[in-house]
């Protein structure tokens, strides 16, 4: 500091003979170079000394320490230099004695407090932006107002604050018109997915074919071509861009000696990785298999001997009269006992009254009788599922179901079904028993869509299931490359997968 005005410093200090002092002040440079400003003041003519340090207001004295005798008593008032500028600055009271007021903050200090401030004003205005997302009625959402909040995450810095701001608002759009316009939620998200939106930043992957909701949302751009702009002649679209997304069905038929197969998924394979919890569960799942199974067992290691056992148990020899019908509901059995075991004793009774809402045995009227589930089991099922089933469907996350609620899981790309490549095994010793144990052993429905396309599956908690026969999104025959299909090829008449 080259100089330092004159101040007018105004309060009143007990048994001050006048509430009004002008000062005279000098400045320089000093402490560990002109990086280091600091102002000085001293006087001793009033009985109790009135002090006025500026904070921010004194031209580059930005922070200031007292030094003096006694101990000073620091307060918050007003400061106004004789120039006619004002601020905000701390008084300082003490009896009769000489005190000095240094700055203590250099100027890169000073950068670090406006660089903090600026950030509180940027999340202020995140805070903002965030609330007006989420306070918008539900009933009001249109496409358009999606497409806005795509163009104002591409207005923004990649990664800022600001754009994760209209990213999360731009998902609560996506999940208020999934709860009040199903149809809509389909056209927005296929026409924006994966061109603007990723398409595991969705709220949910399903969509719907003749008017059926199944999972049929594209994954990879070499899936898709789109018919039409459902967003209407103003929003500019271009049905040839290979960006564009596409409606297609959980499933695509290929026809084969007559027969209607289920074409395999073209996606390139994932690599699973395991935790030591996913073999420890794994293990003991293969135990319960061999000991529900009657002793099938296999050398194999991992998953893939889990489900070389499995394919042995569903495609054996069966006892005359015995069909492969009947003998699904047995893969059924076998799979829940399994699934019983591996959650121990304990789980499932805590579930079913915590989670599920089920009265337990007090000698009561109310005995048995279900008065939930609990509005949050569905989601916080979504939190735990992929930590204990992670071993045998690989990895997932919680999403929305098609109704916009809570109580979604989507699995990436099933462990299950890709290293299978079988759609009977998926739906006898997966689907239908993991269903059916949900809903008879621990009081939740639940539905579970696998895609064959992808090799994804939409798990939704609370959602009551359709039979395999009521459900048009799971397809009819077996898939072109299954290697149950080929060692049944020489019993005639028997089916699988359906």
């Amino acid at each position: 500091v080259s100089s330092v005005p004159r101040l007018a410093v105004s309060g009143e200090s007990p048994g001050a003979p006048a509430d009004h002092l002008d000062w005279e002040g000098g400045g320089r440079a000093g402490g560990a170079g002109a990086g280091a400003p600091f102002f000085e003041a001293q006087s001793s003519a009033l009985g109790s000394l009135l002090v006025a340090a500026c904070w921010g207001g004194l031209k580059g004295c930005d922070a200031f320490r007292a030094v003096g005798s006694p101990p000073l008593l620091l307060l918050r008032t007003g400061v106004t230099l004789l120039d006619g500028t004002a601020s905000g600055i701390p008084l300082a009271f003490g009896g009769k004695s000489s005190i000095t007021l240094h700055s203590s903050v250099s100027d890169s200090n000073n950068e670090v407090v406006e660089k903090l401030s600026e950030g509180l004003r940027e999340l202020s205005e995140c805070v903002s932006i965030t609330y007006g997302y989420l306070f918008k009625p539900d009933d009001s959402v249109t496409a358009e107002d999606v497409v806005m909040s795509c163009d104002a995450v591409d207005e923004e810095q990649p990664n800022s604050l600001r754009q994760k701001a209209h990213e999360f608002g731009r998902y609560h759009l996506l999940v208020k018109l999934l709860k009040t316009d199903y149809d809509a939620y389909v056209k927005t998200a296929e026409f924006l997915s994966p061109s603007r939106i990723a398409r595991l930043d969705l709220p949910n992957l399903q969509g719907k074919v003749d008017g059926v909701i199944c999972f049929n949302l594209p994954r990879t751009n070499d899936l898709m071509k789109v018919s039409s702009n459902p967003l209407g002649s103003d929003v500019a679209y271009d049905p040839a861009s290979e960006d564009q997304a596409s409606t297609q069905p959980s499933s695509r038929t290929v026809e084969e000696d007559g027969k209607s197969l289920v074409a395999d998924c073209e996606l390139e394979d994932m690599k699973f990785s395991e935790s030591p919890l996913d073999k420890i569960l794994l293990s003991i799942f293969r135990s319960q298999v061999t000991e529900n199974t009657g002793g099938v067992t296999s050398d194999i290691p991992g998953i893939k001997g889990l489900l070389a056992q499995g394919r042995e148990y569903m495609t054996k020899e069966l006892p005359e009269g015995v069909t492969y019908a009947e003998h699904s509901k047995e893969q059924n059995t076998m799979v829940k006992k399994t699934l019983a075991a591996l959650m121990t004793p304990v789980l499932p009774p805590f579930y079913r009254i915590f989670m599920s809402g089920i009265v337990p045995k007090l000698g009561t009227e109310w005995d048995g009788k279900q008065i939930g589930p609990w509005f949050y089991a569905p989601w916080l099922t979504t939190i735990v599922t992929p930590i204990f089933f992670g071993f045998l469907v690989g990895p997932s996350r919680p999403n929305r179901r098609s109704d916009g609620q809570r109580g979604g899981l989507v699995v990436e790309k099933c462990k299950f079904l890709q290293e299978s490549g079988c759609k009977g095994l998926c739906l006898h010793q997966c689907k239908i028993p993991a269903q059916d144990f949900f809903r008879e052993e621990l009081g939740l429905d639940l539905t579970v869509k696998p895609n064959f396309v992808t090799q994804e599956c939409q798990w939704s908690f609370g959602e009551k299931p359709l039979t395999p026969d009521e459900d048009p999104s799971f397809p009819n025959g077996c898939l072109v490359g299954c290697e149950s299909r080929k060692a049944m090829a020489d019993r005639k008449g028997e089916v699988l997968c359906m």
